[in-house]
Order: structure tokens, then sequence, then C-alpha cells
């Protein structure tokens, strides 16, 4: 039976909540910050850096409440009623799966007492299964669509396609995140409850809301690198620079937390936003294999000569590296961006 080092929290519930407080005023501050810059863009109908279309019409409106209304809230209840039932094949009573599912800041959140009377290593699985359950279908999907489109139209624009376009969707998607930040009740459970892993404890929400806003951020610094990718590559490298980029990173983050989650012993302790920050040397062995099969089956797929076999091996690495060793909440920012800058320096130097 795999075993886990006892759950001590080194923080006090007061000193968790005041971090995750912490995290929801600066990414209050980002918000703040993107809705004005995009109400001065609107008044003064100049173009906005970095993204396209910035009107607040009605079929603007009308698109961002619809994916909204798909993705947080109808498969968020999906997943939500998945994640409930799992939790109570790990042993939680109602009045558990409720505490898991609220914000869990309003009163103190006893993770410790919870895997001492129940597996540790169930309730991963259970985290990790709402988690992936939830993203991994729709990322999977949506990379496979990109990376034929850009396949198909060669675009400049290939490094950003999994990036919103418009800055209006992406800030009032946040101010809904904002909003439902605190709040405990049903639909709240929806957005924040597949993905919140009842093993980040009270800091749960803030690990989510942390990732959600580094996202948004994250297009000021791929825009222009994916320009300059733009045009160190040929455009027939370009769906294979995508892949090695987002496909890779997609692979890796999904396949280290479901190895670690079902093989890995979690005992390398790591920086980030949650309870307990732990994870495990079969979770990066399977992150870094994941990554790499990818990469090879777009090089062999593409024809690509050897020297791309070498990229495909140093991308992989990264993703292992910077997976393991990033802060959690920041790893998906942080891999990401680790991927844009090696394919560019690959392409600059071959």
């Amino acid at each position: 039976m795999q075993q886990y080092a006892p759950v001590t929290p080194s923080a006090t519930f007061d000193e968790r909540r005041a971090t995750a407080d912490r995290v929801f005023r600066g990414a209050l501050g980002v918000n703040v910050a993107l809705t004005a810059f995009w109400l001065f863009a609107v008044l003064t109908q100049r173009p906005i850096p970095f993204f396209g279309e910035y009107n607040a019409s009605l079929e603007a409106l009308g698109r961002v409440l619809g994916g909204v209304l798909f993705f947080y809230v109808g498969w968020g209840f999906i997943w939500y009623a998945i994640k409930a039932r799992l939790l109570r094949w790990v042993g939680f009573s109602k009045e558990e799966i409720r505490q898991a599912f609220s914000s869990r800041m309003a009163a103190p959140f006893d993770l410790a007492s919870l895997t001492s009377r129940y597996s540790e290593r169930r309730i991963r699985i259970v985290d990790m299964i709402g988690r992936r359950g939830r993203f991994i279908t729709l990322a999977a999907a949506g990379f496979y669509y990109l990376y034929l489109e850009v396949q198909r139209t060669q675009t400049g624009t290939f490094a950003t396609a999994f990036l919103t376009d418009n800055l209006f969707d992406a800030v009032l998607t946040n101010w809904i995140f904002l909003a439902f930040y605190y709040r405990n009740g049903f639909l709240a459970a929806a957005f924040y409850g597949p993905q919140s892993r009842v093993m980040d404890g009270v800091l749960a929400r803030a690990n989510c809301l942390l990732i959600t806003t580094l996202w948004l951020a994250f297009k000021f610094i791929l825009v222009p690198i994916g320009a300059r990718l733009a045009i160190v590559y040929e455009p027939h490298e370009f769906a294979a620079v995508f892949a090695m980029i987002w496909g890779s990173y997609i692979a890796a983050d999904a396949m280290a937390e479901i190895g670690g989650s079902l093989f890995g012993k979690q005992t390398l302790r790591v920086w980030g936003i949650g309870d307990i920050n732990r994870k495990s040397v079969g979770g990066t062995v399977s992150g870094f294999v994941a990554s790499l099969v990818l990469c090879l089956v777009v090089v062999l797929t593409h024809g690509l000569p050897a020297p791309w076999i070498g990229l495909a091996v140093v991308v992989s690495i990264s993703n292992s590296v910077l997976e393991l060793a990033s802060p959690r909440g920041t790893d998906d920012f942080v891999m990401a961006t680790g991927n844009a800058l090696i394919c560019l320096a690959f392409g600059a130097i071959w």
C-alpha cells in the first residue's frame, strides 16, 4: 500500500486565509487595470496591442455568456456530480462533501483530520479526476482542432491560437470568477468545485484564480514571442512548433498529475499556492514520457530532420523540470513560456 507523509500544514488558518485574500486582491487589481485598459480603447477607438476586436456588442456579450454557461456551468455541474460521487467512494460524509465544495475560507478546513481518517491516495485520485476530467477532454479536443487549423492555414499567429483574441471576453470571464471567489452554494461549486483540490485546503480557490489570472497575463508575453516565431520558422513548420509549445505542455501537465496521483509517492516538497505542496518522481517521469512521445510523433509525422528530435527532447525535459520546479499555480504559465522561448532559440539557430 502506498505511503504518504502525514499532512501537517505549516501555516495556521488565519495565515492561509490571508494568502487567499492576497491572491484575490492581486487578481482584482489585474482585472481592474485591464478593464480600464479596455474602456480606454473603447472610448478612444484606439487599437489594443496584443488583442483583436474590443467592442462590447450584444454578439460579444452573448458569446462570452454562452461560453461561461457551457464550460463553467453545464460542464462544471457534470464534473461537480462526478467528483461528489467519487468523494463518497473515498468515504466523505455529506457534510464533508459540502465543505469540500465550499470556498473553505469562512471557517477552518481541517485537511489533516480528513487525511487521517480517509485514504490520502484516494483523495488525490479524486482531485485529479475532477481537475483533469473537466479540462483535459476539452483541452485535447481544442488542441487537435487548432493544430489542424494551423496546419491548413499556416497563419503567422499560430503561437497564440490557444489564447482569446478579445480582451472583453477575458475581463468579463475574470469578473465572474472574482464574483464567485468567496461565495458558497451550488453555482459557485460548479465554477470552482471540480478543479479545486481537496488537498489544497483553504487555498484551493486561490490556486484556481491564480492560474486564471496568469493565463490572462500570458498574452502580453506570448504574443511578441509568437511574432518572432512566425519570422524564424517556415509556414509549413508552424503546426509542428504549435504542437511543441501547446501539445507538449498539455500532455506533460496532465500526465504529471495523473501519473503522480495513481502511481507516484508524494515525497518531493515544492512551493506553491496550496495547503500541501508535494509532487512525485513518478509524476515527473510520466509527464516527461507523455511530452516526448507527442513531440516525437509530431516530428516523424511532419518528416522533420534529426535536429528536431533534439528539440523534442529538450522541450520535454524543460516541461518536466519547470512543472516540478515552478510554484504550484504558476506551472501552466511557466511551462508554455519556456516552450515558446526554447522553440524561438531553436528557430534562430536552425
